[in-house]
């Protein structure tokens, strides 16, 4: 056997949430009739614009994509209200652009701050570039990010701070004035990750032209509905942007993957509906999973929600097994760091993917 880096050996491995496929198979269940209201996805689908251009774009799959995506890159600043040079494009979702920025930024020993419970494949991410996490708070049940825990993490080391709003699982939102006076109390680059921003309506572009230390990190796997497709992008410092381009790698996004980006944000109709569908969802979710008295939901401002259920008298792995068992997938989240074994996040469905969770859930808590 070769000799693997200790880190890698030592590394946890990432819990993704679990696929339709591998739940029909291990449950005996028709796939068809399984719901997942795991993994923060639109329930819409696809823009049926970005459907049709990656099957005309499929008789060139034998051709490499383009390498500099100027339509794309500026396509995404106007989307975004900044310049094409604040923008940098990346495949494998947003997940890419955090790799780039651990080659751009960490060497080994280098400290990021992550307020948990939040969004874990910072830490995958950046411990394999050597970087070492440092934990700040988010604060539960208040759900809101103390702040003061954040300052308090900041070293000399400190090269990243990562910031999610809303925040991936809680769904909340973080105060502009917060995010102002981290960005103003370091050095280090302040990653706001912005996945789940357009379900809020509010985004932090504005601080851009003022804070040379701020990145913004988004994608298309949400509002977008192309988390197949994987593509990311984030925004910052065209300076900074110009250094993350020469460590990213040339043919990031496949021809199929840029043609649906493309088409997709081109589909204002379809970024309408997705928006106002899901809001619609998770505030269904929300009224009706507030009235079972076993459970403690978070308001959120994104396209899930955090649910405590220790007073079901199950854990999160029990009763996410059962729910399995029923044929509905929702997010264990025992993985996350900062959270205890009673969590679990529910993603937005269509209505009547919801009005049939909210009857199996009652069935297994009784």
């Amino acid at each position: 056997m070769v000799k693997i880096k200790k880190m890698v050996e030592e590394l946890d491995p990432y819990v993704p949430g679990r696929s339709i496929k591998e739940i029909a198979e291990e449950y005996g269940l028709n796939p068809d009739k399984i719901i997942k209201l795991g993994s923060n996805e639109n329930p819409l689908g696809p823009s049926p614009q970005a459907v049709e251009a990656v099957n005309e774009e499929s008789k060139l799959m034998h051709r490499y994509p383009e390498v500099g995506l100027k339509e794309l890159t500026s396509l995404v600043a106007l989307y975004s209200g900044v310049s094409p040079s604040q923008v940098i494009l990346g495949g494998d979702g947003a997940d890419e652009i955090l790799d780039v920025l651990g080659k751009t930024l960490i060497e080994s020993g280098d400290e990021f701050i992550v307020p948990i419970p939040s969004y874990m494949y910072y830490e995958f991410t950046l411990k394999i570039h050597g970087g070492v996490p440092v934990y700040a708070s988010w604060d539960l049940p208040e759900n809101v990010l103390n702040v003061d825990s954040v300052l308090d993490a900041i070293t000399p080391r400190t090269r990243m701070i990562f910031l999610c709003t809303p925040n991936n699982p809680t769904g909340a939102l973080i105060d502009k004035e917060d995010i102002k006076t981290i960005l103003e109390n370091t050095d280090a680059l302040v990653v706001v990750d912005e996945a789940y921003f357009e379900f809020s309506g509010v985004n932090n572009v504005d601080l851009l032209a003022g804070y040379d230390n701020l990145f913004i990190l988004r994608t298309f796997s949400k509002i977008l509905g192309l988390a197949g497709m994987r593509i990311g992008y984030g925004l910052g410092n065209p300076e900074f942007i110009g250094y993350m381009k020469r460590v990213k790698p040339v043919f990031s996004l496949t021809r199929l993957s840029q043609v649906a980006a493309v088409a997709s944000i081109n589909d204002k109709g379809y970024i309408e509906k997705s928006t106002s569908f899901s809001v619609e969802s998770r505030d269904y979710l929300y009224e009706e999973l507030s009235k079972i008295s076993q459970l403690d939901v978070f308001e959120s401002k994104a396209n899930y929600m955090l649910v405590d259920v220790r007073k079901t008298g199950m854990t999160s792995q029990t009763l996410a097994e059962e729910l399995l068992k029923r044929g509905v997938i929702v997010r264990d989240c025992r993985s996350f760091h900062g959270l205890d074994d009673y969590w679990i996040r529910v993603s937005v469905g269509t209505l009547e993917e919801d009005e049939r969770f909210i009857d199996v859930l009652k069935q297994v808590i009784g």
